[in-house]
């Protein structure tokens, strides 16, 4: 080519003849052809590299994925002395921030891509790490290479345990009206020059970013700080290394690092024809003449060039993008982005940011998009600084609007059990695995707390409905009456003759409940210390003492004395009013305590005094005796169904003690006596061999309501008779009485095999934060996501490590076939209401003239 051009050059009357020479030399010629095609082919190779880098870039782009990734907030140093040193937190923010250093060393050490096609197509080993604040929050993304993403998941869980990464649609910053401005970053000086690095700073960089970023909410903006970035070749090194060797000679650091390439080789050649014309003794008199002292800042910039070189390197292109309907406030959110990179400014003695806002704001926003490294654009960092200038957000981080991971995740057990009750399923690091638990390990029994809304009674209802389909034996006291409903549209077509449904304000057709029905003379004590228990539980303290224990003790145990044909609780203000009724009784009694109570105690009783005993036991009795829908189920003297029965044939008794239509206090009451017989029965199974004794799960839902201080003894013992619980209720404070005593609580929490949390409130959180520490603190039970809950899992009679799990959402059902097993399950153990009041009123009209003699002579007194 410089041929041609010399040739045109030449006088007009010397260039035909110098031409035709050319053209009849053959060498000439073939020279000249050769560099003519030599360029035409290297412009060819150019023009098709460009084709090649745009035609791809849209290519690439399909083959890669997003990832959001999430940090939970929870500090470090949480429960340490609050009174630490500035420089000790100072250590913990640059410990942290060494974090992603190491995430970025992985990055580095990638081989780079070399080769013809890489040149021709570009590479395809680029990673984009940005910040982002949109919808008023801000956001860590990672785009990856599809075939890289497992690389950078598995480092980026290695060094933070506790992200949890998502893949994501990619997100949208720009709107349609929105005004978009973009700028890049580069260095001032050359690459091998450091920035100030958060090893030299005295707090974390990343919150100058932030602070920015948390400030653009207004008029739809939204902006973005992306980090191009790919592995340097070797290369990048050479010349910081030849930098160091030269001043290290003695050169001028200035004159080296600063020189060009043109001037540095014209510099060399004076040099080696000085060397040619000078003798030995004049050279080392030059060479003494030319060494120069280096001043301490000088030292201090080699020591950092030298710092730099001996970490990896990786090629970075920096964007900056601010988008809002207002384009003053685009244009101000760019400046102070970009002014947030002058903190890293090391002037003069290393190196510095200077933005760079193109013309055409197009192609900028176009590789924007496709997260394109830009050849002509970019500069050189080790990991250290790549680190300083993007990292997750730090336990420390105070700026507002970080889109913080609510609560944390970890891995299933390695043991999880294959087979049994599903309970939900695990989603970690992409694998969805699916959580059971062994029939064995549920005799243990399993607890349930979480608030309201979380999702907790969702959960109880699918275990519910698969015991039931799984042919089991299962029991549900509902205070709702949702959960009966829903098991109900569940419940097999074959299985319909199984179900019981107690239904107390199914008016009328009432079913029998009495308390004071046992099957033999073992059974009796325990339901009448259960019924003491129960009234304890539905009275305050004060109200029930001594002498109200004794009385309904003696009174209760006569009437049980004919276990063929046993009284009621209604029957027991009778009893102290007609002398007839009792003797009835006294008739079967064998306890001579008991009978001594009537010959001796009661005998000898004034009437004035048996009228103040009568009014303090109607006080606590006479609600359900004068309350109608009680006494018709009450004052039947055989229940209407068997609970042992049940139990042992794997029946399904679901009780609906919905308070809107049965009463706070009624649905108490009843739900009380149901568990207390269940315990009953369960108990009675001691005469079974244990090999035939049949799992039976009881449900209770707000179980604080339904059981007594004897849980504990349900929890420790009921086990062996195969009695299996699942107990749910909302907080803590529940389980703890009017006295401040936690007895429930404390047997629940010691002797539950499992125990899963829903979102809880911080009172509780600090508690149960106990259960699963170390794996989990008090931070993440109180944010743990709807339809999620954390468990400690009971593996083969094993605590296992506590893990997040989610839970199967609500299933359609079939209404029509529930509301033809209720009304199945009404007809087969419900009675018609008119002859149960018949049966009632027969019963109380022994005695009828001396009652109401004795009624008027206790309203005369009073």
């Amino acid at each position: 080519m410089v041929w041609v051009f010399q040739f045109a050059a030449l006088p007009a009357e010397q260039s035909p003849y110098q031409l035709q020479a050319v053209t009849e030399d053959p060498v000439l010629l073939g020279i000249l052809i050769f560099l003519l095609g030599s360029g035409a082919l290297a412009a060819s190779l150019f023009l098709l590299r460009g084709f090649f880098h745009g035609r791809t870039r849209a290519q690439k782009a399909f083959h890669r994925v997003v990832l959001q990734i999430q940090v939970p907030k929870e500090k470090k140093t949480e429960g340490q002395n609050n009174q630490s040193s500035q420089e000790d937190r100072l250590d913990f923010v640059k410990e942290e921030i060494g974090i992603a250093e190491t995430l970025f060393s992985a990055v580095a050490g990638l081989k780079a891509q070399r080769g013809f096609h890489a040149w021709l197509a570009g590479r395809d080993d680029t990673f984009s790490f940005e910040m982002v604040v949109h919808n008023g929050l801000i956001y860590f993304y990672i785009d990856t290479p599809q075939r890289l993403r497992s690389f950078i998941e598995q480092q980026i869980h290695a060094q933070y345990p506790y992200a949890q990464i998502d893949e994501m649609t990619d997100y949208n910053i720009f709107t349609e009206k929105s005004t978009i401005v973009g700028s890049y970053l580069v260095d001032q000086s050359k690459h091998i020059f450091p920035f100030k690095t958060y090893k030299k700073m005295d707090s974390d960089p990343l919150s100058g970013f932030l602070n920015a970023l948390a400030r653009i909410r207004e008029n739809n903006s939204a902006a973005a700080i992306q980090f191009v970035v790919r592995s340097a070749k070797r290369k990048w090194r050479r010349p910081g290394v030849r930098i160091v060797r030269e001043v290290r000679k003695g050169k001028k650091f200035e004159r080296v690092a600063h020189q060009s390439a043109f001037m540095r080789g014209f510099h060399k050649s004076t040099e080696t024809l000085g060397q040619l014309f000078t003798s030995r003794k004049n050279q080392n008199l030059s060479e003494q003449h030319k060494s120069y002292q280096l001043s301490p800042m000088e030292e201090e910039m080699l020591k950092g060039i030298e710092e730099k070189l001996s970490k990896g390197g990786m090629d970075v292109t920096v964007r900056i993008l601010s988008a809002s309907d207002d384009p003053s406030m685009a244009q101000l959110h760019l400046e102070n982005l970009v002014n947030a990179f002058s903190q890293f400014n090391l002037y003069r003695y290393g190196n510095s940011f200077k933005g760079i806002i193109p013309r055409r704001q197009s192609i900028l926003i176009e590789d924007f998009i496709y997260r394109t490294f830009h050849p002509h654009r970019h500069i050189v960092l080790n990991t250290e600084e790549l680190a300083s200038l993007w990292h997750l957000p730090l336990h420390s981080t105070e700026a507002p609007n970080i889109a913080w991971l609510q609560s944390r995740k970890a891995p299933p057990p390695a043991n999880l059990p294959t087979s049994g009750l599903l309970l939900g399923h695990v989603i970690y690091r992409g694998q969805d695995a699916k959580v059971f638990m062994k029939e064995a390990d549920r005799r243990r029994h399993f607890y349930v707390i979480g608030k309201s809304g979380g999702g907790k009674s969702v959960y109880i209802e699918n275990l519910a409905v698969q015991d039931i389909q799984a042919g089991k034996g299962v029991c549900v006291v509902d205070p709702h009456g949702d959960f009966v409903e829903y098991v109900l549209q569940h419940i097999p077509k074959h299985r319909a003759d199984d179900v019981v449904v107690f239904n107390p304000s199914d008016v009328d057709r009432p079913i029998g409940l009495n308390m004071l029905e046992a099957k033999s003379e073992e059974q009796k004590d325990f339901a009448v210390q259960e019924m003491i228990a129960i009234f304890y539980k539905l009275f305050p303290p004060e109200m029930i003492g001594p002498m109200f224990e004794h009385n309904m003790r003696n009174v209760m145990l006569t009437l049980m004395a004919d276990l063929n044909n046993p009284g009621t609780i209604i029957d027991i203000p009778r009893m102290f009013t007609d002398d007839d009724y009792v003797k009835e009784y006294l008739k079967k009694l064998k306890d001579p305590v008991v009978r001594s109570f009537w010959e001796k105690e009661m005998a000898k009783t004034s009437d004035f005094h048996k009228s103040e005993m009568l009014g303090y036991l109607i006080s606590k009795v006479g609600r359900f005796v004068e309350n109608e829908m009680m006494r018709n189920i009450m004052g039947q003297q055989k229940s209407g169904f068997d609970f042992r029965e049940i139990m042992d044939k794997q029946k399904i008794l679901l009780v609906n003690l919905s308070k809107g239509t049965t009463g706070e206090v009624n649905a108490k009451l009843i739900g009380l006596i149901v568990v207390a017989k269940l315990q009953m029965a369960a108990m009675a199974r001691a005469s079974l061999p244990e090999e035939e004794r049949k799992d039976f799960y009881l449900y209770i839902d707000e179980f604080q309501n339904f059981v007594t201080d004897s849980i504990a003894t349900i929890l420790s013992e009921a086990r062996k008779y195969r009695l299996d619980l699942i107990i749910a209720h909302q907080y803590l404070g529940q389980l703890v009485d009017e006295k401040g005593r936690g007895a429930i609580k404390d047997a629940v929490l010691g002797n539950a095999g499992t125990i899963s949390t829903f979102r809880i409130g911080p009172d509780d959180a600090e508690i149960l934060a106990k259960e699963f520490a170390p794996t989990f603190g008090a931070y993440d039970l109180i944010n743990v996501p709807q339809f999620s809950c954390y468990i400690k899992l009971l593996i083969d009679n094993q605590a296992a490590k506590p893990f997040n799990m989610n839970t199967y959402p609500a299933q359609p059902g079939n209404k029509q076939l529930a509301e033809a097993i209720k009304q199945l399950s009404r007809l087969k153990y419900g009675r018609d209401r008119r002859i149960v009041e018949a049966e009632i009123l027969e019963r109380t009209k022994l005695g009828v003239s001396e009652a109401k003699s004795r009624t008027d002579m206790i309203e005369a007194s009073l």
